[in-house]
């Protein structure tokens, strides 16, 4: 299957992806609470702003502002029937940044959760989760994505949802889940579980992996043991939060320097990922950071769980959710904002 996501993985060996959309959005003036996807129409150069400032730190990838554009979450805004519409802009106008970086970037348009819990320990059906994931993706391609890429998912039932979604767009797609409940996702799925689920589906992505979660520390630990279940079948991307989040004078504020997440970059692509970026917190000045050190840098062997440690913090919990690793009650939540 050939791709502009798969030619230029093929071409580099190993890509660079963004940081944090919400962080940035908000240091350019977004209120919690308001929905960063109408900034599409209403704030478009902030939006461009966003995007050039990780293709500007030497991004090869970046993710469209379009996180919570379904139905389900734009409904808390009055906006459910505007999903199409602000997920075909946000595509529209990452598709227009890409085009002028001077050098090949790829449009990745992002869908997150619908922030409701499916059948049957919710109330959302399968049928209305592909439907909302169709119409989101339909309009990322409408709007130029090369790929969608499906993040911050906990539950099983909706990663395979959203693989129809993604299948009756005819869009290509990449898929990463936050697991933050003891090296599981909430919903209980382990690293293992997922390589498992991802090939079992009729319309597998291109790469999958993880993203969000806790420290960077738990994510390597997370991106092993995919590794070490995927045997080298697909990509594994690693997207972990730049460090740990710390409430500073009123604000969220993430510890993680951009030399640790330069050292976090290389270590993901020691532990077996392919595709390396940031999440809540990382901003422009660590993605450079983390460019220079994969450019600079050799790949290494993988490293041992100490090593990590003594990098890049300590772990949130003893294990990471396989072997005899209890599982943790499920929770219901609504899908954190990649932030």
């Amino acid at each position: 299957m050939t791709n502009p996501f798969t030619e230029l993985l093929a071409e580099k060996g190993a890509l660079l992806a963004d940081g944090a959309t919400g962080t940035n959005l908000f240091n350019m003036g977004l209120m919690s609470g308001d929905a960063p996807e109408l900034w599409n129409t209403d704030e478009p150069k902030k939006i461009i702003a966003l995007y050039k400032g990780a293709v500007d730190a030497g991004s090869d990838l970046f993710l469209t502002n379009s996180f919570g554009a379904n139905a389900s979450r734009l409904k808390l805004h009055d906006a459910a029937k505007r999903a199409h519409e602000l997920s075909r802009v946000a595509a529209e106008i990452g598709r227009e940044v890409a085009d002028t970086a001077g050098r090949k970037v790829i449009v990745a348009g992002s869908v997150g959760p619908t922030g409701e819990i499916m059948e049957p320990v919710g109330s959302l059906s399968h049928a209305l989760a592909v439907e909302m994931f169709h119409e989101t993706a339909d309009g990322l391609k409408a709007g130029g994505a090369d790929i969608g890429w499906l993040e911050t998912i906990s539950a099983p039932e909706e990663y395979r949802a959203a693989a129809e979604g993604f299948a009756l767009a005819g869009l290509d797609w990449v898929g990463t889940m936050s697991f933050d409940t003891a090296g599981r996702t909430m919903m209980g799925l382990t690293s293992e579980g997922m390589v498992e689920m991802v090939h079992d589906l009729d319309n597998a992505p291109l790469a999958f992996g993880a993203n969000c979660g806790t420290g960077a520390s738990d994510l390597l630990r997370t991106i092993l043991g995919m590794a070490a279940k995927e045997e080298g079948r697909l990509p594994i991307v690693a997207k972990g939060n730049a460090g740990i989040p710390k409430y500073v004078d009123g604000h969220i504020h993430y510890d993680g320097t951009p030399e640790l997440m330069a050292d976090y970059a290389v270590m993901a692509r020691n532990c077996g990922a392919s595709v390396i970026g940031g999440c809540c917190g990382t901003m422009p000045s660590h993605l450079e950071k983390m460019r220079e050190a994969l450019d600079t840098k050799p790949k290494g062997s993988a490293p041992e769980l100490d090593e990590i440690v003594a990098a890049l913090g300590p772990f949130s919990s003893a294990g990471d959710g396989t072997g005899d690793d209890q599982a943790p009650e499920r929770r219901s939540r609504r899908g954190r904002r990649r932030g």
